[in-house]
């Protein structure tokens, strides 16, 4: 995989790659990371593309890049390390560029800091690694970094000299050498006359680069029709088309970076004038040093905000000038907008013939701008300490008072703090301030205040605001009235999200840059001023806050020397501790992923990877936008008749004996396609096969479909409307655990009760950086060959051949490595297997299907959504004594295994002793897209209902939560009461062991009482603490297992799982190589290297099942070790005989005479756990958070975390499962908002409004240790079920008594190993608790304040994103805050 191209919005960064630019002129080479999916080929011309193969590969030798990622433990799934690899060489490469005239790196290291480094891969997205080990790795280039700080590595040992000489070299100018002869080509070029322009003329569109303005109306002329502009495209980066993916095919691209004018830099006493065509790195460049120069705080401070715009990848490629463009034509919510309005920017357009300087005020006012209004530049004024300078009088005045001093400020908040994300409001403040000699309070004389991206067409002034401020003394009663007109004027649109919230976070910016100036709070502080360096390092957390004392002196004000990053790090420390088992070697050891290197150099090979067979055709889904709906007819659009689509697959072209089912479980099957009734929003009805991918997706997003509701109730949108209109799923009694005790006597029991508490949870979607991918290619005899990215190919090849009406042996499933799974690559990868080798079957032609994020998500599905109601009855200290829970579960319109989520669910819950224990559980049916399996099933939601519960009694009992936590965890004896089948014993049960080291460990009582120093100092900030944590209960399935010594003594292992990201061959090849090496005594023959696993093929390996519920590596292990066994029992006497005749005998020795006297070298083995039932896994986590009570970002300060893993096949595996884990939870409960429209559609559905973590979004402190405690003698070599990508078939555990399914017990007198995928996702809790923390203290402060008392428990949404936290401390905390000084 040279590069993964999938999301064509450059959001996520896997498809990054550095292109180089030669100046001939200068003799100069430049070099910036792209993002190729925005990236036209046509631009390319005269350019060098570097990809992460051209770094290096495992044939020519890999680059430094490459080996630190793999040797850090930093590639899992490995889809998005190309990507990782490439931005991280981009910021090296450019560090060189930058770095010329300084003195050489350190050797082995960069020219780039350790903050440098790790804000590289800000941009980048990664759903497996939880982002650690990928900061580390960066850092490991940076000189200004202690290697000893840096994680667990191939390198060195824990407690070894961490010295730069054992890192793989890395040497400047080793990365994006510009090829020579494409220098002399340039060169050459130079002479050429290029007044006429060109066209590369292609099938489809042609390419022009117009040299001059002049030629740029030519050919804007040219165009003999309105409709025959609207199929041109002007462009520059083309990073509009990953804001607005319509689907459309242009005839035409002018490209505008060859015009002198819109490239060209000015630079005078009063400002700078840039061209249009400037990328907005280059700006920020430009900016900085002009900014430096003349110590001008407006520009510095504009470069720090810009960096904080979408990505460095994107900012390379991203025009100046398109950014307005968009900002004034497309209301595109621009932070650069905003900020250059404030700084009283202007703008030089030429309209046809016309050329004319305005205001950028003016601008953004003009009627929408078409192509032929051309930006030609952007003038930027100075703000010097002589005043302001401006090219026009945009800012408000009070009169002519002679200069004193100038405040400039800008804002955001957006939900992540550095990554890529459109804020919810941005803002940018610039004023000029006298100070009254009589007073001495501050006066306006001049002011602009701008506020863009509140859902307004376009950065707007608040000139009323302006115009009540001016030539006033700041006080608190002035400032409050602002904040009140204020709010009346930034008015979100009808329909904006969160349109309260965009309001108040107006009136927070504007009491944060004005508070610190209003009379009786301002106190100058020589040392502090609000224009010097100040670090925003948290999202949405003030650049300069309210608390902040100012200098306005105009020597302090303007003294600036602005850098955003500064030495500050996003990852401030980690530490992980891990215990290295040698009893069993090499199994133990914390080997490095097998395929790291290969996924980090691109040459991992994904479905999408395979070379298309001749002929291949490229299919895309058309779905319904209906939720319920006859599907009368599906067309494609006529005005695409001359795209090349070959045709429409239908459930009508299913063939004789074949049926309409596209996927299939115990709980029965679903339809392929909606046919004749859609049922659901985003259901498959058809496949468009078409001769690109490309054609696929534009002819299928504009496919006719012809809907009829006649004769059709209301569609079930909600769980409340499932209840009413008792719309439910079968569970079946065997699905549900046992209840515990007398419920009724319990609560009789209790001193105190909570009737009917509410919790809601939502969905959640997986976003695997490989989306849902499949390649069908028919062969002879009606056999089919499939490529399926899959958890479950034996289950793909089921549901294909029953589809196609043909036997199984006739259907092929090969799945080499999945790019991500965590469930959704289970269930619901079957019906785009399915629907691909339809296709193919049909037109007998190999097709391809590969969805592009937005179907992905609206197709797919995601966790389940959850309604729970409880009644809990207490004792005064905190003893529970019942519970009853009433659990509604959302499952959308197929089963799938929906009715196995309550068993999940209700044994997660089970983490604590309830007492006597109760509950009812439905699943309900709804016209939504189906729910399936994700990480942690069920599970996640039960483990946080508990601890909601938990917290809530300590509410009504004004406790410490930790002591309720404490008082009801389990006793070896209630563990046995509420999971009678898992028999742990004292030494087993190690959770109470745990939770006192993290307790200790984290100093738990004096945290609090910093906690608690903290938010009494602090108005504006709160912190909040919480230690949550888990019993996570599993249960293991049959797993086959095949052994081949091959000829030359190498070993090849098949196995049924799935290498997900998870690690699992690396632990089979482990295990492999240790079973086998038992023939010898003193295990001195290595084997590691000889062994190769084999991709899952479903006609050579068969039972393989599922790779799911987080033990399929255990168990793949122990039939592999097995399989050993049985080798090994047939070699044994071989090898004595020899050993009798010569003394020692080698493993080729051995294996060359087994060969010759007929040993059979293949074993077999089909692992069946044994029938004493599951095992329980423990851990607990300590998260602490800050929040800004103005903003309501949060900050996760400190998360530590520590997990029982029994004895670890493999420690740096399962490390960062339990990192990855975490994060991916930290999504779920604080970042994830997952938002569908009135039919159930889903709208967040791309990397622009779906926000998973980010590097800048994990613990700043971040610590992982794993318990090796060895006690767990049931499971494989003592390690607990460490596979990842978590889904439905814990199902596996609980059916074992039911007829139609075969016994599936837990691992028993194996190997001894445990499991570390989904449990440490629901420790993530812990930081949702922390926020709970955080608000409870705002609300107890503001309360105390107001002499009221503070409510004893408040819900906190999940996710708990800025909005819900803003709302929870007080929409209007500001206003309040201002009315009770005022009332003093």
């Amino acid at each position: 995989m040279l590069v993964s191209v999938l999301v064509f919005a450059g959001g996520c960064g896997a498809c990054v790659v550095v292109v180089s630019a030669y100046d001939a002129e200068a003799d100069e080479v430049t070099h910036a990371a792209v993002s190729s999916c925005l990236t036209l080929v046509h631009g390319l011309h005269h350019r060098a593309v570097t990809t992460t193969e051209g770094l290096g590969s495992s044939r020519r030798g890999l680059h430094a890049v490459h080996q630190r990622l793999a040797g850090f433990h930093a590639s899992q799934c490995g889809f998005c390390t190309p990507g990782m690899c490439m931005s991280l060489a981009g910021a090296l490469v450019a560090a060189e560029g930058n770095g010329k005239k300084a003195a050489s790196a350190a050797e082995g290291f960069s020219r780039l800091t350790g903050a440098e480094a790790e804000r590289a891969v800000a941009g980048n997205l990664c759903r497996c690694t939880g982002y650690r080990p990928i900061a580390d790795a960066c850092k490991s280039f940076a000189a200004d970094v202690d290697l000893e700080d840096l994680g667990l590595n191939c390198f060195w040992k824990k407690g070894d000299d961490a010295s730069v000489s054992k890192l793989p070299p890395y040497k400047e100018g080793s990365i994006a050498a510009f090829p020579e002869f494409l220098k002399d080509e340039i060169r050459s070029s130079l002479g050429i006359d290029h007044s006429i322009s060109s066209a590369s003329m292609g099938n489809v569109s042609s390419w022009y680069q117009p040299k001059n303005v002049e030629e740029y109306y030519n050919l804007i002329g040219s165009s003999s029709s309105s409709s025959d502009k609207s199929r041109t495209k002007v462009v520059v980066g083309n990073t509009s088309s990953g804001v607005y993916r319509n689907a459309e095919l242009y005839d035409r691209y002018i490209d505008l970076r060859a015009i002198p004018e819109l490239n060209s830099v000015s630079k005078d006493a009063k400002g700078v004038g840039i061209g249009a065509a400037a990328s907005i790195s280059q700006v920020i460049e430009i900016l900085r040093g002009e900014g430096n120069s003349y110590k001008d705080v407006v520009f510095c401070k504009i470069a720090d905000h810009m960096e904080k715009v979408a990505s460095q990848f994107v900012r390379n490629m991203a025009s100046l000038g398109g950014n307005l463009i968009m900002a004034q034509r497309d209301e595109f919510a621009s932070d650069i907008a905003t900020v250059l309005l404030a700084a009283g920017s202007s703008v030089r357009i030429q309209v046809s013939s016309e050329i004319m300087n305005i205001t950028l005020e003016q601008f953004l006012d003009m009627p929408s701008c078409d192509c032929k209004t051309l930006l030609l530049s952007i003038y930027i004024p100075h703000c010097t300490p002589s005043g302001i300078s401006s090219s026009s009088e945009s800012v408000n005045t009070a009169g002519d008072k002679p200069a004193s001093s100038v405040l400039f400020e800008t804002y955001r908040a957006a939900p992540r703090p550095i990554g890529n994300a459109v804020s919810y409001l941005n803002s940018a403040f610039l004023a000029k301030l006298s100070s009254d000699e009589t007073s001495g309070n501050c006066i306006l004389e001049k002011l602009c205040l701008a506020f863009g991206a509140y859902g307004t067409q376009h950065a707007i002034r608040a000139t009323n605001v302006e115009s009540l401020l001016l030539g006033k003394p700041i006080t608190a009663s002035l400032l409050l009235e602002a904040c009140t007109v204020l709010k009346k004027t930034v008015v979100p649109v009808e329909g904006t999200r969160h349109a309260a919230y965009r309001s108040s976070l107006a009136v927070a910016f504007l009491f944060s840059f004005l508070y610190p100036i209003t009379k009786g709070t301002f106190k100058p502080v020589e040392a502090v001023h609000l224009n010097g360096h100040i670090i925003s390092g948290n999202n949405g957390n003030l650049n300069c806050g309210p608390d902040t004392h100012v200098d306005v002196s105009p020597k302090e004000i303007n003294n600036v020397k602005s850098d955003l990053h500064g030495n500050d790090h996003i990852l401030e420390s980690s530490k992980q501790v891990v215990e290295i088992n040698e009893d069993y070697l090499p199994v133990g050891l914390p080997a490095k992923k097998v395929g790291a290197e290969l996924q980090a150099s691109g040459e991992a090979i994904y479905v999408d990877d395979i070379p298309s067979p001749k002929d291949c055709l490229h299919g895309a889904f058309v779905y319904s936008t209906k939720p319920l709906a006859h599907v009368k007819s599906i067309e494609l659009n006529p005005s695409l008749e001359k795209l090349k689509t070959v045709a429409i697959v239908t459930a009508k072209d299913i063939p004789k004996g074949g049926s309409n089912v596209g996927a299939n479980t115990i709980f029965g099957p679903e339809p392929l396609f909606g046919d004749p009734l859609t049922q659901c929003a985003g259901e498959p009805l058809g496949i468009v096969v078409a001769e690109t991918q490309r054609i696929a997706n534009i002819a299928a997003s504009r496919a006719l479909v012809d809907y009829s509701m006649e004769n059709l109730d209301a569609p079930i949108l909600s769980i409340e409307e499932a209840v009413r209109r008792s719309s439910y799923f079968e569970i079946l009694p065997f699905l549900l655990p046992q209840k515990i005790g007398d419920f009724s006597k319990g609560m009789a029991e209790a001193d105190q009760k909570i009737y009917s508490a509410e919790v809601n949870l939502h969905s959640q979607y997986y976003f695997y950086m490989e989306t849902q991918t499949a390649l069908a290619i028919p062969e002879e005899d009606n056999c089919m060959v499939v490529y399926s990215s899959s958890q479950c190919p034996e289950v793909a090849q089921e549901t294909i051949a029953k589809c196609l009406g043909l036997p199984c042996h006739n259907v092929r499933v090969i799945t080499r490595r999945v790019g991500g799974g965590f469930g959704g690559k289970a269930v619901r990868s079957l019906p785009v297997a399915t629907a691909c080798a339809l296709s193919a079957f049909k037109l007998q032609r190999p097709v391809r299907i590969y969805l592009d994020r937005k179907s992905d998500m609206i197709m797919t599905g995601g966790r389940h959504p959850m309604k729970i109601h409880y009644s809990v009855g207490f004792k005064s200290d905190g003893n529970i004594t019942a519970l009853h829970i009433e659990l509604l579960v959302n499952a959308g319109i197929t089963q799938d295994v929906s009715p196995t989520i309550p068993h999940n669910f209700i044994e997660a819950l089970k983490k604590y002793n309830w007492g006597a224990f109760s509950y009812d559980a439905r699943i309900c049916k709804t016209n939504i897209a189906t729910r399936s399996a994700m990480r942690g099933p069920g599970e996640v939601q039960g483990s946080y209902v508990a601890e909601a519960i938990i917290e809530h009694v300590a509410a009504v009992l004004s406790t410490d939560v930790n002591l309720v936590r404490q008082r009801n965890l389990h006793t070896v004896e209630s563990l046995s009461l509420y999971h009678s089948e898992c028999m742990e014993d004292a030494l087993g049960y190690t959770l109470p062991s745990i939770c006192n080291q993290l307790i200790t460990s984290a100093n738990y009582q004096h945290q609090l009482e910093m906690i608690r120093s903290f938010n009494k100092s602090n108005r504006w900030k709160k912190r909040g603490l919480s230690v949550v944590p888990i019993v996570h209960k599993f249960s293991s399935r049959p797993t086959p297992g095949k052994v081949s010594i091959l000829n030359d003594g190498s070993i090849a292992v098949e196995v049924g799982g799935i290498e997900l990201g998870q690690g699992l061959w690396t632990k089979v090849k482990q295990m492999a190589a240790f079973g086998l090496g038992q023939l010898w005594a003193d295990r001195r023959q290595e084997l590691l290297e000889r062994v190769r696993i084999i991709q899952a093929d479903t006609l050579s390996v068969i039972q393989g099942g599922w790779t799911a519920g987080s033990t399929t590596s255990e168990s793949s292990c122990e039939a592999v070790r097995r399989a050993c066994n049985i080798l090994i029992n047939r070699l044994k006497p071989l090898k004595e005989q020899l050993q009798e005749k010569q003394g020692t005998v080698s493993w080729d020795e051995l294996i060359s005479q087994a060969k010759m006297v007929g040993v059979d070298l293949s074993a077999r083995e089909l692992y069946v756990p044994g029938a004493s039932g599951s095992y329980l896994n423990y851990g607990a986590a300590a998260s602490e958070v800050e929040i800004d009570l103005l903003t309501g970002a949060t900050t996760i300060l400190c998360s530590d975390l520590i997990y029982d893993c029994g004895r670890s096949l493999n420690p740096a595996v399962d490390l960062g499962q339990v990192e990855g884990a975490f994060v991916q939870g930290i999504g779920y409960f604080m970042n994830e908002e997952y938002v569908t429209n009135s039919d159930g559609l889903v709208v967040s559905d791309g990397t622009w409004t779906y926000k998973i973590p980010t590097v800048d979004t994990i613990p700043k402190q971040f610590n992982v240790k794993l318990l090796n405690s060895g006690f767990h003698k049931k499971r494989v070599l003592s390690s607990k079920g460490l596979d990842f990508k978590s889904v439905c078939v814990s199902i596996w555990g609980i059916v074992n008594s039911h007829p139609f399914v075969l016994p599936i017990f837990c691992v028993t007198n194996s190997f001894l190993v445990a499991a570390s995928g989904e449990p440490p996702l629901l420790l993530a809790a812990s930081v949702h608790c922390a926020t709970r923390e955080a608000i409870r203290a705002a609300k107890e402060e503001y309360h105390c304040s107001r002499s009221g008392s503070s409510p004893p428990f408040f819900d906190l949404e999940v996710p708990a994103i800025m909005p819900t936290v803003k709302e929870l401390c007080g929409l209007d905390n500001v206003e309040k805050y201002l009315e009770s000084i005022c009332s003093k």
